[in-house]
């Protein structure tokens, strides 16, 4: 197999037909030898159903679905363990991201010799709030995580088949795929994409903070060091303090006690302290998750054309895989 193309499906009904036509065309224009993979993430709408519908007549698609849903980077990183092609091209199918730029992500990826040919926005789209809690967003990642993620980087990328084989070894149950992208390393390179605002996001503000916090826990020890230094610092802060009290009382003698300065320090002290257990508790989470070795994702059915399907060679089955693949 050439080329795969790999997208996900969640309350995508009105964009998937076109979405896979226009794939059809973009793959079409590079080699014949292709396939679209479209991972149906519990979607609750009928994108499944129309999926399967132009499966019918279509032998180029593949259909996973899964049991319930996981959430968009485990179904990403599933699509991508069913991708046989020698290059993969993820793409999400809202067509927020024009399935016609493969044909420029393919002349960069041979023109720069690279493995990772990924989209980016020079500027973030959205209104005041969104852009700056974007940049935000990315200046902490900058200070806390080892490895430098590509600012507004997008989910369209053409790859290698030897990064992807490389990117798919990762196993955490917790994933955050934009860091995997980063540490997986290879020969990467950017390409602006234009992509226009819809005037909504599928992520909530609220969302938007939990991913932060899952991007800063799933990858970075910085904060449970940052506790070490901090303690160090109040504990030296509380000695001088001591020092200060013990040479008034010995010099002035006892005073009045001060209410304002002892409700201060045990507001913040606490405060400190109820943070510092707080951050410990969410690494505490992710050992918790990660101990019980689950799976990404669970398969219910996957779906492909009966000429193609009955090509396919016999492979062994993962335990989450289904036992037959069910022709179209």
């Amino acid at each position: 197999m050439k080329l795969s193309i790999v997208t996900t499906l969640y309350r995508s009904a009105a964009a998937i037909a076109d979405f896979i036509e226009r794939s059809c065309v973009a793959a079409s224009a590079i080699t014949d030898d292709f396939e679209i993979v479209i991972v149906d993430d519990g979607s609750p709408d009928d994108s499944l159903s129309i999926a399967i519908g132009i499966g019918q007549t279509n032998p180029h698609l593949k259909i996973i679905e899964l049991s319930r849903n996981f959430g968009h980077h485990k179904a990403l990183m599933t699509g991508l363990m069913h991708a046989a092609g020698e290059y993969c091209f993820l793409i999400d199918s809202d067509l927020e991201e024009d399935p016609a730029l493969l044909a420029k992500f393919w002349r960069e990826i041979h023109e720069k010799d690279q493995d990772v040919i990924y989209g980016y926005q020079i500027e973030r789209s959205g209104d005041v709030f969104r852009r700056l809690s974007g940049a935000v967003a990315y200046s902490i990642l900058d200070l806390v995580i080892p490895y430098k993620v590509p600012r507004n980087h997008l989910t369209v990328r053409l790859m290698r088949r030897a990064y992807v084989n490389a990117l798919i070894q990762h196993r955490e149950s917790e994933i955050i795929i934009g860091n995997l992208w980063v540490i997986t390393g290879f020969r990467q390179a950017g390409l602006p994409v234009a992509k226009p605002y819809k005037g909504h996001s599928s992520y909530s503000t609220w969302r938007r903070w939990t991913l932060l916090l899952d991007a800063i826990a799933s990858i970075s020890e910085v904060p449970l060091v940052a506790i070490f230094y901090v303690g160090m610092m109040i504990s030296a802060g509380s000695g001088l303090v001591s020092f200060w009290l013990l040479l008034r009382w010995t010099v002035n003698g006892v005073g009045v006690p001060g209410w304002v300065s002892v409700m201060l320090s045990v507001w913040l002290l606490g405060g400190i302290a109820i943070l510092f257990i707080g951050i410990i508790g969410i690494y505490l989470s992710k050992i918790f998750i990660e101990t019980k070795n689950r799976p990404y994702t669970i398969i219910r059915n996957v779906y492909q054309h009966t000429a193609l399907a009955s090509e396919l060679p016999a492979k062994p089955k993962a335990p989450n895989e289904p036992q037959d693949t069910q022709p179209i």
